[in-house]
């Protein structure tokens, strides 16, 4: 029984999150990130890896590096720049999801974090910060 509480809790908050304006929003900022990515040479390999640990939006191949990529979207640029909410917290968290994809690979790939900072006003073109390598993995 209590595995079929959870899984109705879950889809209910599916169909909430899907009715989320913000949720759109950073769907569509995904979007928007492969293009780019892929306009520069990307491959784009996976998008919306979900773990139990949480999610890694990009997986891409770029020159024989695999490449995690971290896309922060706004509306707009009025408060601060998408790309800096990215905190020590949340690299912790993308150095723990990259172990885990990496661990299902099962093989020993050259990696790297590049974060995404995309701003989609309702009116205009996107305006796109791709910060390329933006922090190391120094967790253990």
């Amino acid at each position: 029984m209590k595995g079929t509480a959870r899984r109705m809790a879950f889809w209910r908050r599916f169909r909430e999150s899907a009715k989320d304006p913000r949720h759109a929003l950073g769907e569509r900022g995904e979007k928007e990130a492969a293009r780019y990515l892929r306009k520069l040479g990307y491959d784009i390999v996976e998008r919306n890896v979900r773990t139990r640990l949480g999610e890694i939006d990009l997986v891409a191949r770029h020159r024989g590096v695999l490449v995690f990529v971290e896309v922060k979207t706004r509306s707009s640029g009025e408060f601060a720049a998408p790309e800096l909410s990215v905190d020590e917290r949340k690299r912790r968290k993308l150095f723990e999801l990259a172990q885990a994809y990496l661990g299902r690979l099962g093989e020993e790939v050259d990696c790297r974090f590049d974060v995404l900072g995309i701003i989609l006003p309702p009116t205009g073109r996107p305006v796109i910060r791709h910060i390329r390598n933006a922090f190391q993995a120094e967790y253990e």
